[in-house]
């Protein structure tokens, strides 16, 4: 691992290289703390807190002010890492103007130092605003969550000759406006793998398999803190969730015991 500071230009290099890109969420100092002290590229605070954090049904509630928030929370953690905040829904798209003023203040408020929208060739314009106002940008296409409602539920995108086509022109209209790199997510390997070739900058997966040139998860879902339906992409690489319940759960009883606290544990 290179201690140096990941930028949105350096991931770039990282591809040239064959080295492949480890991003992960963090939503709170301490996870941000934790995931960059374990040599993680980009951290990203997603949306998803909405659910993960904030025990929202989705992400569409989630608003700028609690991205806001915990976007700050997370950048006094992270020395190394790029930290990328979502623009959460609404905050992009509606006009030029907006999205300008939105991705500027997680930078200039939050620490951010590269902003994620979703969403292909249609947002091109905003993209290219964004990034000429000196915010770098982080595409994402495929299954964009804040248009779950449009496109009917959490199913994969890029099935079938047309619908592959359009991610592969998404995909280049979206770096032809700028960005550094492009989040697929729940894409089929191949169609991914075909975009990834296509694109000289860095595409990095969740549920695109593994021939992209980077993987982001959730946080909470690799730990097995969240308890939600678990996607076919999802691993868990500790179940941190059943050691917290275990955990508290012990906890209370040694209160209701009277064994907790004890004489080790009491100031004399």
């Amino acid at each position: 691992m290179n201690d140096d500071k990941v930028t949105a230009v350096a991931l770039g290099g990282m591809k040239a290289r064959g080295e492949r890109i480890a991003a992960l969420t963090a939503c709170d100092y301490f996870s941000a703390r934790v995931v960059d002290g374990a040599g993680i590229d980009l951290i990203l605070v997603g949306d998803s807190l909405g659910m993960v954090a904030l025990g929202y049904r989705n992400t569409l509630p989630v608003t700028m002010e609690e991205m806001l928030h915990h976007t700050r929370a997370v950048s006094r953690g992270v020395r190394r890492a790029l930290l990328v905040a979502d623009m959460p829904f609404m905050a992009a798209g509606v006009s030029v103007e907006e999205t300008v003023r939105n991705a500027g203040r997680f930078v200039k408020e939050a620490g951010a130092e590269a902003v994620k929208i979703e969403g292909g060739e249609e947002i091109g314009g905003h993209v290219r605003a964004v990034v000429r106002a000196g915010v770098p940008v982080l595409g994402h296409i495929g299954l964009t969550p804040q248009d779950v409602l449009v496109v009917g539920g959490y199913r994969v995108q890029g099935r079938g000759e047309e619908a592959a086509r359009r991610l592969l022109d998404d995909a280049r209209a979206l770096r032809e406006c700028g960005v550094f790199a492009v989040v697929l997510e729940c894409v089929p390997s191949p169609v991914a793998a075909s975009i990834t070739a296509a694109l000289d900058i860095p595409t990095i997966g969740i549920g695109a398999g593994p021939r992209c040139d980077g993987q982001i998860l959730v946080l909470h879902d690799i730990l097995g803190m969240y308890e939600g339906r678990a996607a076919k992409f999802m691993k868990v690489y500790a179940d941190v969730g059943a050691a917290m319940r275990e955990a508290a759960a012990a906890y209370a009883r040694e209160v209701r015991e009277g064994a907790y606290p004890d004489d080790a544990h009491s100031y004399r």
